[in-house]
């Protein structure tokens, strides 16, 4: 069986080509997903200032649900001071360090912020003691010995131009400017600011937490790590700590590793089933083609004996040896991809640049696996009707497709494009982004549908076109239209792949970018302030900003606001559920800055253990005005809020606003994010506020809201990396649909042979091939406008309140030249070499 699956393949060059490209672009598509889910579940980030250290014991940064994977909490969860003299007097441990990080910032003489080595200025501030976790640091100085004194790091000593001795300005934990001695510099990276261990306690001071730290870092006797990482293990048993070491120590440093490493496990989790997905479908077209061009053999070898079972093994063996030729590359492809897709979003800031990823046999096995049962399945199931027919029948219909589409088929699929319709309705009810997502899902599954309704579809619209072309027409124009009907099995499959693409493509890019539309509608509308006051560089506002905004002339309005991250514990169907997203902070007088489109209750209230909720979760998690809801905040603190209000626009400002008491002393740092000023609109008003920035170093005054269209070039990183998804399954299709017309071209040499012998010119039957060209790449237009036409229009109604989506006017124009443009080359050439071939050699090689 397997030699003679081998000679067939010989044979089949062209059309196992198709087979070969599907399984190789689907392979490299798999590995890629699988490194990225494997690098968000086991990479980790260099360990950094934390080099040193031989053992590091933290808070655990993550929730971990029942059943499910953790959600990261990137806010600072702190630890019980007291571990570290305990865990100093361990044996084995040649030095504790509770090490603490709090804003701290240098500042030129023009106010400027001056650049650090340290990644977030929230935590830029450590004691001197910290040092002591640095690996082979080089100290240029002495250590601080006062209130008055600070070490910095090269890199900002380079940035400021000092050395030991000189005097600089730095803005500490909200507190004004003041002047320090530099007594040493610190050549380590990431190292930051450095003071008194005493000094810097008082500095990090947070109301009722004082007596923490960020974590504690051991230093072992040489041999002993292991045996006092068992310890210090059972030690804080039950405690909710990590005790780690090795590579793992850098993701207690910062506590959004964990969410970067988050969202690659969510991020390679939304991609796998739109990659299987389109992986199947095309797998399962290219072997449809390709197998059908080998009808007429597989039915004179049942009329010669082989049994039904023999048929199908038959055809799995052929494509499992194309499968195994080309799985390997594709494998090889993807790691080269994930390595692509890592640093784009480093670029885009979505993950830390010295995040790396994590290789190793397991996307490469789950992709074998996976190519391997696809190829398997598609093979038997396109060889399944030839082989159950009666020998005799088989050879008949090997020269010809049925006469009439299978009617269950045509029912399932007509079921299946209404199912997609029905489920694209969800944007009109749920305006959020999981709403949104119905209407990419409707547009594939919808196109899966006329994959199956297709060839009854086809047949209609051939049948169609040959009543419309019986007198006056041209003889390729009718033998075209014959065609169209006659093969409607081949053509349907042409037409729904190439379908597909437009659908994918128009479904996928109008969602992004009519969401970033209304996103972008909704705060530009909610937000009635003018201008924006922040100090991104020293790590949150200082002390008394918001008091000195509100006095100056001009001023109507001023609020702070931030965000944080929260997980909120709810019910849904019976059983318990979880959802995390970011949550906006909002004090009582927001409402003077911002309008949320409030429906019930009021923004006044957000007092004390109080929350606002859109009405979207509002109406799904039954969470009106009065209710409670049990939610964990950003560190990892699990609080009962009441909600006092339920507001409109949560596409804009998230699914909820925490009261700004309930997030006091739940976040890294105490300070503000920024302040939003309303002002009476005259230039006067931003004159002075602009004069409060440049008296107050590293203070930055902008608009509210940052000049938006909606457009692209507007969009957040999440974006851009949904679009790159977007382009490579793209080119992975088209290179798909291109083999795959290729294939079905060149298998129809006897059919043109044929008309040759019958007194067809080339110059004709080329004229035939390219009205079935326009024919087919005008169906699928068509039938692809169709599928996105309802599920698009509905989302532009529930997400704009108009029944078209936002987004680039070229796309559809663009989109039907790419398709006209795929369907004519690939059939045109193929027909060119065909028609080199003379007629009657064409009919005896096969």
């Amino acid at each position: 069986m397997f030699r003679l699956a081998i000679q067939m393949v010989g044979h089949r060059v062209t059309a196992l080509i198709a087979v070969a490209c599907a399984v190789l672009g689907g392979a490299a598509l798999i590995t890629a997903t699988g490194v990225l889910a494997e690098s968000g579940l086991r990479s980790h980030l260099p360990a950094g200032r934390l080099a040193g250290a031989s053992i590091v014991v933290a808070a655990d940064q993550e929730f971990h649900p029942v059943g499910d994977l953790p959600l990261a909490l990137p806010e600072r969860r702190r630890i019980p001071a007291q571990l570290v003299r305990e865990l100093g007097e361990l044996p084995g441990v040649t030095a504790s360090v509770g090490d603490i990080g709090f804003p701290a910032a240098l500042v030129d003489a023009h106010g400027r912020v001056v650049p650090s080595s340290s990644e977030d200025p929230q935590v830029a501030g450590h004691g001197w003691s910290s040092t002591k976790l640095l690996a082979g640091a080089r100290v240029e100085g002495s250590a601080p010995t006062g209130a008055g004194e600070v070490a910095v790091d090269s890199a900002t000593a380079a940035a400021a131009g000092v050395k030991p001795g000189d005097r600089v300005q730095i803005v500490v934990n909200s507190r004004p400017a003041s002047g320090y001695r530099v007594s040493a510099v610190v050549d380590a990276p990431g190292a930051g600011v450095y003071f008194v261990d005493a000094t810097a306690v008082e500095m990090a001071g947070v109301a009722g937490r004082a007596d923490r730290v960020d974590l504690v870092g051991l230093r072992t006797a040489s041999g002993a790590e292991g045996r006092v990482a068992a310890e210090v293990r059972a030690k804080v048993q039950g405690a909710g700590l990590l005790v780690v070491t090795g590579d793992e120590r850098g993701d207690t440093a910062a506590p959004g590793a964990g969410a970067s490493r988050s969202l690659l496990v969510l991020l390679a989790g939304s991609l796998s089933g739109i990659v299987l997905l389109i992986t199947g479908f095309v797998m399962a077209s290219a072997l449809a083609v390709a197998i059908g061009g080998q009808r007429r053999d597989l039915a004179l070898m049942r009329a010669v004996g082989a049994t039904p079972k023999q048929i199908r093994r038959l055809a799995a063996a052929q494509s499992t040896v194309v499968a195994a030729v080309a799985v390997a590359p594709g494998v090889g492809l993807g790691y080269l991809l994930a390595g692509q897709f890592r640093g784009l979003l480093a670029d885009r800031g979505v993950i830390p640049a010295e995040l790396p990823l994590t290789f190793s046999p397991l996307p490469a096995l789950a992709a074998i696996v996976l190519m391997m049962l696809a190829v398997q399945v598609s093979a038997r199931c396109s060889a399944w009707r030839t082989s159950r027919m009666p020998a005799t029948e088989a050879v008949a219909e090997s020269r010809s497709e049925p006469r009439e589409p299978s009617r269950v088929r045509t029912r399932i699929g007509v079921a299946v494009i209404v199912v997609a319709t029905a489920m694209s309705a969800l944007p009109l009810f749920s305006r959020t982004v999981i709403g949104a997502t119905a209407t990419s899902l409707a547009g594939i599954i919808g196109a899966i549908g006329l994959a199956l309704a297709g060839p009854a579809l086809v047949r209609g619209i051939g049948g169609a076109a040959v009543r419309m072309t019986r007198s006056g027409t041209s003889a390729p124009t009718w033998l075209a239209m014959a065609n169209l009907r006659a093969y409607a099995l081949r053509n349907a499959g042409i037409v729904s792949t190439l379908a597909m693409a437009v659908v994918f493509v128009l479904t996928y890019t109008l969602t992004q970018t009519t969401v970033l539309a209304a996103t972008a509608q909704d705060t530009s509308t909610g937000t009635i302030a003018q201008l924006r006051l922040s100090a991104p560089g020293l790590g949150g506002l200082p002390d008394g900003t918001p008091a000195a905004v509100r006095k100056t002339p001009g001023v109507r309005a001023a609020a702070p606001v931030g965000t944080t991250t929260v997980v909120w514990e709810y019910k849904e169907f019976g059983d318990p559920a979880v959802d995390s997203g970011s949550a906006t902070i909002l004090t009582p007088d927001a409402a003077g800055v911002l309008d949320l489109d409030v429906r019930d209750g009021s923004l006044s209230r957000l007092t004390g253990a109080t929350v606002a909720v859109s009405s979207d979760v509002a109406r799904t998690r039954s969470a009106g005005v009065g209710r409670t809801v049990n939610l964990v905040l950003g560190d990892g603190t699990r609080v009962a809020a009441r909600v006092v209000a339920v507001y409109g626009r949560g596409l804009g400002f998230g699914a909820v606003v925490l009261s700004h008491d309930l997030a006091a002393g739940h976040t890294t740092t105490a300070l503000d994010q920024s302040l939003l000023i309303r002002t009476d609109g005259t230039a006067k008003a931003r004159q002075n506020l602009a004069a409060l920035a440049a008296a107050r170093p590293g203070l930055t005054l902008g608009p509210a809201n940052s000049p938006s269209t909606g457009g692209l070039k507007d969009a957040p990183p999440e974006v851009w990396i949904n679009l790159a998804t977007i382009v490579v399954l793209l080119v992975y299709l088209l290179l798909s649909i291109a083999n795959k017309l290729v294939a079905a071209t060149a298998q129809r040499r006897v059919e043109l042979g044929a008309l040759r012998l019958n007194g067809t010119t080339p110059r004709q039957i080329r004229a035939m091939m390219r009205r079935e060209a326009a024919m087919t790449a005008a169906t699928a237009l068509t039938a692809a406008l169709l599928l996105s036409a309802i599920p698009l229009a509905l989302l532009g109604q529930g997400f704009l309140g108009r029944p078209w989506p936002a987004g680039p006017v070229w796309l559809l124009p663009a989109l039907a030249v790419m398709v006209t443009g795929i369907a004519f080359l690939t059939i045109e050439l193929p027909t060119r070499q065909a028609l080199r071939t003379a007629p009657a050699d064409a009919i005896r090689g096969q």
